[in-house]
């Protein structure tokens, strides 16, 4: 049998399960790794499971998002992550290290593996011939216990690359075209693999760029093979040692395939306020720009501050630009500083922020009222910035830097000869913000007064009553439903503070009346749930008493976390259906079976609709537990 990349790996890793799309598959996971904004809330439910030291082969725990110390209450997280990661045997990466993604690819990234990651852009890894998911932190919890990974298994789309980039064109370009093709949810339940002789020409951060951006499309990760590129990058590392070759079987089938010319690639954007919203630069060129941000775990790797330094040489940004750098870790800013390319970037104006996610996830610098903001992020969804009138657009780090300099959205190709770039044969390396488990850690973790126990929540009853708390439109995002930002995000460890702020940018009375009400349901379009892997969108609208989320279609990530806490995901099974379901309606369930098709009862308007369960059954038993901790505590105490 003839396997892709993707199925390569898979099998090595398979505990449960057939490797056939729609089957549900068991992982083993090797790696681990979780961020700071979701990592305390994961850490309190693995020590609640009660094992003494990690059972994977590697965990690491980030700190990379929650940055700014305005009191006690981040300050605390990170103390409490670093006894955690004493304790049980996990890698720590101090604050200012770096983003977690980056970090992986650059220290501990290895071909063949499989990674499992408390944050939706974990398939960044995939850049090095990984299978790397995002996932919930309760999921990745559990994978640090030893238990495995359930998933379908994804059809296998081939992204076929062939030609090589124009220049002034990047790996971002390329998967911008990727989501012009796709949409923000083409690649749900599928597995992006890249194949080609297009491959061959990118680097692995650019690999890397192209695999991060790849969940923007919904897939369940992206990959590419394992070739002589990706030794190079594994030698300058100084760990060559790690590197397999990996590629598809000659002649292999994939479930579709996607054809993408490198050479007819242009300039790209994205506008507001969603990935998909792609069109040539071109056509949005002299729109004048108030802000650039470069950075993020999409394109903050060496290859793209190098190129960065190399167009901003002997240039001034524009007095109207407000244009700030945020280096994806300590390796890569420290490299700039070594070869002199860090002194560009300072002469030009811009700002250099600390080596973290920063703007990304609305931690600093907020766009002006009604402000253009270009960024060389993954997201662009309205209010995420921190600014809700702010207009976000998506671009490459050659277009973000022609338009600082010109004060408009500018094509880069009007800068003029492309410099040349090449990645160091051998990186200067520190890992001295990394701190190991070492036997002699103390058995103490310290917890801060802002970090509260997990809620507990009682098995689902045979019956499900109440009212619709809201009915919302497509693409919901997990930022719509829980957001990011300076305040919010401070209360990661604390539930019922966190809960107060459930879309809070949507109805501000939303956390109010779902107490009062004694909670209920919620009503979606399209692709509800979509973005950022944040539990927290689960779980604070489970502090809150959600019942049961009827949707037309979730995004993975977040259907996976309702089942996790406990709430029903259910779908309509004729999707006009939604229209009869108003906010403030009384609706009835019948769960006592959970079976594929439950009947609804509008006691308001007194119809029924058909809803579609589409779990497992496995699934099922954590749903009816009420969450996927209280299941795993039944399953050691032989309840389940």
């Amino acid at each position: 049998m003839k396997n892709t990349v993707a199925e390569k790996v898979i099998a090595q890793h398979l505990a449960e399960g057939r490797m056939e799309a729609g089957e549900e598959i068991a992982l083993k996971i090797r790696h681990t790794l979780t961020q700071d904004s979701t990592g305390t809330l994961a850490y309190l439910e693995f020590e609640a499971m009660g094992v003494p030291k990690v059972k994977t082969q590697l965990s690491l725990s980030f700190v990379d998002h929650n940055m700014l110390q305005n009191d006690f209450r981040n300050m605390d997280d990170h103390r409490y992550l670093q006894g955690v990661a004493a304790k049980y045997g996990i890698v720590f990466s101090r604050p200012g290290n770096g983003i977690c993604h980056q970090l992986y690819l650059e220290r501990f990234a290895q071909p063949s593996l499989t990674l499992l990651g408390s944050d939706s852009h974990t398939p960044t890894a995939g850049g090095m011939g990984m299978i790397a998911i995002g996932a919930g932190g309760l999921d990745v919890a559990a994978a640090m216990a030893g238990e495995p990974f359930y998933l379908e298994m994804p059809s296998i789309l081939g992204v076929k690359l062939t030609g090589k980039l124009s220049p002034f064109v990047s790996a971002k370009d390329v998967i911008l075209q990727v989501l012009k093709e796709l949409t923000v949810k083409g690649g749900v339940n599928k597995i992006l693999e890249y194949f080609g002789s297009g491959v061959k020409t990118l680097s692995v951060p650019e690999r890397g760029t192209i695999a991060n951006m790849g969940t923007e499309t919904g897939a369940t990760t992206s990959i590419f093979p394992s070739d002589e590129t990706t030794r190079t990058f594994l030698r300058g590392q100084g760990r060559e040692n790690q590197w397999t070759k990996l590629k598809a079987d000659d002649a292999v089938k994939y479930s579709e395939i996607l054809k993408v010319d490198l050479n007819a690639v242009e300039p790209l954007i994205a506008l507001p306020h969603s990935p998909d919203n792609v069109k040539p630069v071109t056509e949005v060129e002299g729109t004048p720009v108030d802000q650039v941000c470069i950075g993020s775990c999409t394109n903050s790797s060496l290859r793209d501050l190098k190129i960065v330094s190399a167009l901003l040489k002997g240039k001034k940004i524009s007095d109207n630009v407000s244009l700030t750098i945020s280096p994806g870790s300590r390796q890569a800013l420290q490299n700039l500083a070594v070869t002199g390319e860090l002194e560009p970037l300072i002469q030009s104006g811009a700002r250099i922020l600390e080596n973290a996610c920063g703007p990304c996830i609305g931690i600093g610098q907020a766009p002006t009222t009604e402000g253009v903001s270009l960024r060389t992020f993954n997201r662009n969804f309205k209010g995420r910035s921190g600014t809700q009138d702010a207009k976000v657009y998506l671009v490459s780090p050659e277009t973000a830097v022609a338009s600082a300099i010109t004060g408009e959205i500018t094509d880069p190709r009007k800068l003029g000869k492309y410099p040349e770039i090449s990645l160091p044969e051998r990186f200067v390396l520190s890992d001295n913000m990394f701190i190991y488990s070492t036997t002699k850690a103390t058995s103490r973790v310290a917890m801060g007064p802002n970090i509260k126990p997990l809620p507990s929540f009682k098995p689902m009853p045979d019956r499900l009553t109440g009212e619709v708390l809201l009915k919302l439109g497509d693409n919901v995002s997990t930022d719509d439903i829980l957001p990011g930002g300076t305040e919010i995000m401070s209360l990661r460890s604390n539930i019922p503070e966190i809960s107060k702020y459930t879309f809070c940018r949507v109805d501000k009375t939303f956390a109010s009346r779902a107490l009062e009400k004694n909670g209920g349901f919620i009503v979606g379009g399209e692709n509800y749930g979509q973005g950022s892997s944040r539990e927290h969108a689960a779980l604070a609208p489970k502090y809150l008493g959600v019942k049961a989320v009827i949707a037309k279609s979730f995004a993975r990530i977040h259907m996976a976390n309702l089942v996790n806490f406990g709430i029903l995901p259910l779908t309509f099974t004729v999707k006009q259906d939604y229209s009869g379901i108003a906010q403030g309606d009384a609706l009835d369930l019948d769960v006592k079976d959970l079976n594929e098709r439950l009947l609804v009862k509008n006691l308001t308007k007194d119809t029924k609709i058909e809803v579609a369960l589409s779990l497992s059954e496995l699934e099922k038993r954590i749903v009816k537990a009420g969450g996927k901790l209280a299941a795993i505590k039944a399953k050691q105490n032989k309840q389940l």
